[in-house]
């Protein structure tokens, strides 16, 4: 098993550029280090940011989240709330290392920024709340990371907040996210005698004393404090040892295990996603950061760690790769679209190859050339021109017009198509307006603006009132996108109230035959299809249309309009203007005519086999069901869980994390409207909740008749 040695220290001094006809050096991408801060909204994530450049250098004095002063958090949006909302892009140096850093969101509703920036992220620093540990968010943004295979370690935050615990903290990271955590350091003192870490590498004591803007000095470990030390070192290296060959060699044949094997040990378990180290601090006061940087440029992942990324030729009939290797074609994913008055920014994470101002690149997805015209490297909203990028940089440029989040860029003569973002469905929606007639046509532009920047952004036009319908992850993403309209793009808009987005599916398997056979004196129309439908909760929020016709008596280039009329109907959502999902329809026969068949006629004729379905089988309303966490103190739990339960809420856990209680189930986003306001008169603002979608579930039929018969009436009054 090759065993890494940690990173070497490289000159800083980006590479100059090759002569014609040589190759570019890549060495200098192994100080190279692509790593996001993520964790639970409030965990300190944009604090241990701060923090990271302010001991960078990057920054000279660190602002605060409270303050609204934070660097990272440069949207009035996030100053005036005190959270992340959107994902900000920085580059600092730590140890001769280059870090290109994506500080991400917290709140759920945001969930899509922390989706793309993991997405070409190469490693990611977690941060956990030293009070109480996993939460919600906690759980959503290690999947995410998981998903993308992107290595972690985790930093214990607020270890000197009051109910602070490190080895609970560990514990949920091992029972909750089923990760193999291996503490890398102890905690030198609890809550506000909290005063550094014990280092377990180099066992040495890491002691912050009085200003908080001096430096940590290193002691020997205090007599009393050494057999704790041993013990907890000794695990670790039992751990590691499952991983390296040296460090099992020596721990078998009870040879010393220096601090340098078990640094190269610990950063093989790592890169590989195998251990998650595990660090402890406490951001706000300036205790545990530098360790945190060591860390993260010894056991992240550069560049060159990574596997080759994968992906199609643009007909997507055959695999490609490309190396993190500047000499080979170039090709980058598009991650993030800013709107700018002087065009559109679009980050890019560059895999491989290299690219200059001027360049003009191949998005094979649309099937168009665009041409950089600026390079820049971005500190949060501020930007440094440059000019050119290579593989292993994060980098933004104006020019792509037509590139959106998700696309491929790359060398015209040697296309690829990277794989596509996956976003969550949108769960809320309501309706919007101009104020006046001066701002309607502003409020197109900005409209499209906005969903170009945002991925779980929806926007649409109700067919039969003419309204225009806005859809989002929550009442927050929606509020800050209102408030965006008004601040950004100088909109006033008058809204209709906040709606639940409820989807309908079909009760049972029902057959029906669609005939569409139209005589108009000359080319009629004729398109015959059988169908048989039937609900498929696998299906996920759509539709699985499978055709299983035999000899050919509805010809091939049929199916496809055949499909997006029943498509089309199926998202009108017949009556009550609820769309059907999560059913299978299967077209099993039908005829077509040489003359009077047309694509025309067969998407009619899709779109009457789903008219004809709803006739024949009844329909089931489905409603967001979201996962629900709140930590409340425990005097207020027994007036918490009333509420919850009035409001259809399961609950499935109450556990208890010292003076406080967290309280875990599912609820129906429905009930959940202004309940803000509710918790904190019950708990005097000391309790709070998250909301994540979860999936979709049945509605109670008395409910559901009411929703029903609500939509119908509304509509119909709007006609």
């Amino acid at each position: 098993m090759e065993r890494p040695s940690t990173p070497e220290v490289i000159p800083t001094a980006p590479p100059a550029p090759a002569a014609p006809g040589k190759r570019y050096p890549t060495s200098h991408m192994a100080r190279v280090r692509n790593l996001g801060v993520i964790a639970h909204v409030d965990a300190g994530k944009t604090t241990c940011s701060e923090r990271i450049l302010y001991f960078t250098g990057k920054i000279h004095r660190t602002g605060e989240v409270h303050d609204g002063t934070a660097t990272m958090d440069y949207l009035p949006e996030e100053q005036e709330r005190g959270i992340t909302i959107t994902s900000a892009a920085t580059n600092c140096e730590w140890r001769d290392h280059i870090l290109n850093l994506i500080d991400t969101p917290g709140h759920v509703d945001f969930t899509a920024e922390v989706e793309r920036s993991l997405r070409v992220l190469d490693g990611a620093i977690v941060v956990f709340c030293g009070v109480a540990g996993v939460e919600a968010q906690s759980e959503t943004v290690w999947r995410q990371a998981a998903k993308y295979h992107v290595p972690r370690i985790a930093f214990i935050n607020k270890m000197d907040r009051i109910g602070a615990n490190f080895f609970s903290a560990v514990d949920s990271i091992r029972q909750r996210l089923g990760a193999i955590p291996v503490p890398i350091q102890l905690p030198y003192g609890t809550e506000k005698e909290f005063r550094g870490m014990i280092d377990l590498i180099s066992m040495e004591l890491i002691e912050y004393k009085g200003d908080i803007n001096l430096p940590p000095t290193r002691h020997p470990i205090p007599l009393h404090l050494r057999d704790l030390a041993e013990k907890h070192r000794e695990h670790v290296i039992e751990e590691v040892s499952r991983y390296d060959d040296e460090v099992t060699r020596k721990y078998l044949h009870g040879e010393q295990v220096t601090a340098e094997d078990l640094r190269a040990a610990i950063r093989l378990g790592t890169v590989r996603n195998l251990i998650t180290p595990v660090l402890c601090g406490a951001a706000l006061r300036n205790v545990g950061v530098e360790p945190l940087l060591d860390a993260a440029v010894e056991f992240l992942p550069s560049p060159l760690d990574i596997a080759d990324v994968v992906g199609q030729t643009p007909d997507g009939s055959a695999e490609e790769k490309r190396g993190h290797d500047p000499n080979e074609p170039f090709s980058a994913l598009a991650f993030k679209t800013v709107g700018d008055r002087n065009g559109d920014l679009t980050f890019l994470r560059v895999y491989s190859g290299r690219m200059t101002k001027g360049d003009e690149l191949w998005n094979p997805k649309r099937r168009i050339t665009e041409r950089v015209g600026r390079l820049y490297v971005m500190h949060a909203n501020s930007r440094t021109p440059v000019e050119y990028a290579e593989a292993g940089n994060i980098v933004a440029i104006i020019g792509a017009k037509n590139t959106i989040t998700g696309d491929t860029l790359c060398d015209p003569d040697h296309p690829i198509v990277f794989g596509a973002m996956d976003f969550p469905s949108t769960v809320i929606s309501l309706s919007i307006e101009p104020a006046s007639k001066a701002d309607r046509d502003r409020l197109g532009e900005a409209l499209a603006q906005m969903e170009k920047e945002d991925p779980t952004f929806e926007r649409k036009v109700d067919e039969d009132t003419k309204e225009t319908i806005i859809s989002g992850m929550g009442e927050l993403h929606l509020e800050v996108l209102l408030s965006r309209l008004t601040r950004e793009h100088k909109v006033a808009v008058k809204t209709g109230q906040p709606k639940v987005a409820y989807k309908q599916t079909i009760a049972r398997e029902v057959e029906v035959e669609s005939r569409h056979i139209k005589q108009t004196g000359g080319h009629g129309q004729y398109a015959v299809a059988k169908f048989r439908f039937s609900p498929n909760p696998e299906a996920n929020g759509d539709i699985l249309f499978e055709e299983t016709v035999r000899g050919g008596n509805i010809p091939r280039e049929y199916f496809a309009p055949l499909e997006s009329g029943l498509r089309e109907s199926a998202a009108r959502g017949g009556k009550a203007g609820v769309p059907y999902v999560d059913f299978k329809a299967e077209v099993y026969d039908g005829s077509a005519h040489d003359v009077d068949s047309s694509a025309m006629a067969f998407k009619e004729c899709g779109r009457l086999a789903f008219r004809i379905m709803l006739e024949s089988t009844p329909s089931v309303l489905l409603e967001p069901i979201m996962k629900l966490e709140v930590v409340s103190p425990e005097e207020n739990v027994g007036d918490i869980m009333g509420s919850l339960q009035a409001r259809r809420a399961l609950i499935e856990e109450v556990v208890a994390n010292g003076h406080l209680r967290t309280i875990r189930g599912q609820v129906p986003l429905a009930e959940m409207f202004a309940y803000t306001t509710t918790i904190r008169s019950m708990s005097q603002g000391r309790a709070s909740f998250t909301l994540e979608p979860l999936r979709y579930a049945q509605v109670p039929k008395a409910i559901a008749e009411e929703v029903l018969a609500a939509r119908e009436a509304e509509k119909a009054a709007r006609k």
